[in-house]
């Protein structure tokens, strides 16, 4: 579960076949993956894959390609920044103890 660097070009797309296999170009680094899980910072923002028996089939560093076989159940997009949250909690503890 070692992080993985990749040089990614700015187009980000996926493609799914038959939820066996999915390619996705435009990843800029592979946070963690097991099985079960990828989680893959892309020039998009951070993408969760989920499914059974994950593996990566082929990585290209120099594109930013991924391709990885198995059985997908769910693309996730995470949010990475909250700021909106913050302000608005922060306003809030701050209003609530002056």
């Amino acid at each position: 579960m070692d992080k993985v660097e990749l040089e990614s070009s700015h187009n980000h797309n996926i493609s799914i076949s038959d939820r066996k296999s999915i390619s996705i170009s435009g990843v800029k680094k592979i946070e963690s993956f097991d099985n079960e899980e990828f989680l893959l910072e892309t020039v998009m923002g951070y993408l969760l894959l989920k499914g059974m028996e994950l593996e990566i089939l082929k990585l290209d560093t120099y594109q930013g390609n991924v391709s990885i076989k198995g059985h997908v159940d769910s693309l996730i997009y995470l949010e990475t920044s909250n700021k909106k949250n913050k302000t608005k909690e922060e306003g809030l503890f701050t209003r609530l103890f002056k």
